[in-house]
């Protein structure tokens, strides 16, 4: 089948106009003759720590579901991507697959990563969608990088879809030790993620990323700004690995087309037995434990009402 990932230049919590281009972005990917096509996770909003974040969740039955089944329903093929999504009290980074009769299958993304804890919590599902073509799995941007994501998807899916709004470290204009080392690994990572997820599940995977500049807050530093972007790296890949299509974040938006077969081959590469697939830079582990529990705080505090700091 002839799929589609999306790279997307988004605003940073603009959910009207992010929703406007997403669409805009579907209809041409369809137009070109896909059967599938693949939104970034948070394509909606993107995601960063900063206040207008707050206001970037939307009810799960609400206008974003209905655009992507409208949209699927309208070019007969499958439209697949995450938003922030509320329902019973919570939110969540729901990726949402619609089918092309309007019925859809959900995923809800197991840990938020980072400062995406201040704006929602982690779901509980084995992210195997059932659908028409059969068992598709989804992994959302870290997702990607946890060995336990290959442990409850080996074997059983056909297909691997999702995306990522994977940022760097900040610009220039804050001297962190180890930084420039962070930066060129996380990078490392980011280009080889897609491609070994191919061969530790033996199925094609279809990868939809952010490619924009952002500016933001550090989390616990709200006077000291956080200048970066996102690392790009859209991708098809098929089951053995090979790299169909790629966009770079040097190219900007834009939509990577390729024809992938469904279906598994015997996996060429194994998870290890740690709870990260690569090795991550010492500021990255750094940043990962004082972020998550700062998060979780953040979310329960606004959640309730009251103002963090």
């Amino acid at each position: 089948m002839k799929v589609a990932a999306v790279q997307m230049l988004a605003r940073l919590a603009d959910v009207d106009y992010n929703l406007k281009r997403a669409e805009e972005l579907l209809d041409e990917a369809f137009g070109r003759g896909c059967e599938m096509v693949i939104l970034p996770e948070f394509f909606t909003s993107a995601v960063a720590f900063h206040p207008d974040m707050l206001e970037a969740a939307v009810p799960f039955n609400g206008p974003v579901l209905e655009m992507m089944r409208g949209a699927a329903r309208r070019h007969r093929g499958y439209v697949g991507g995450s938003f922030i999504a509320s329902r019973g009290g919570e939110n969540y980074n729901t990726f949402v697959l619609a089918f092309p009769d309007g019925d859809y299958a959900t995923h809800d993304k197991d840990q938020p990563t980072m400062w995406e804890n201040c704006y929602y919590r982690g779901g509980k599902d084995d992210g195997i969608l059932e659908t028409p073509m059969g068992p598709v799995g989804v992994a959302l941007c870290w997702e990607f990088v946890r060995s336990r994501t290959v442990r409850r998807l080996r074997g059983k899916v056909d297909l691997l879809v999702g995306g990522s709004c994977w940022w760097t470290v900040p610009d220039k204009a804050i001297p962190i030790p180890g930084k420039k080392h962070a930066h060129e690994r996380n990078l490392e990572i980011m280009r080889e993620t897609p491609v070994r997820m191919a061969r530790m599940l033996g199925v094609p995977v279809v990868h939809a990323a952010h490619a924009q500049d952002f500016a933001c807050r550090m989390p616990l530093l709200p006077g000291l700004p956080y200048r970066s972007y996102y690392l790009g790296e859209t991708m098809i890949v098929d089951a053995a690995g090979e790299v169909l299509a790629r966009l770079s974040r040097e190219e900007g938006e834009g939509i990577a087309v390729a024809d992938v077969q469904p279906g598994r081959v015997t996996p060429c590469e194994d998870p290890p037995d740690g709870f990260w697939i690569p090795e991550l830079p010492w500021l990255i582990r750094m940043v990962w434990g004082y972020q998550n529990p700062h998060g979780r705080w953040y979310y329960r505090r606004t959640h309730t009402g009251l103002t963090p700091y």
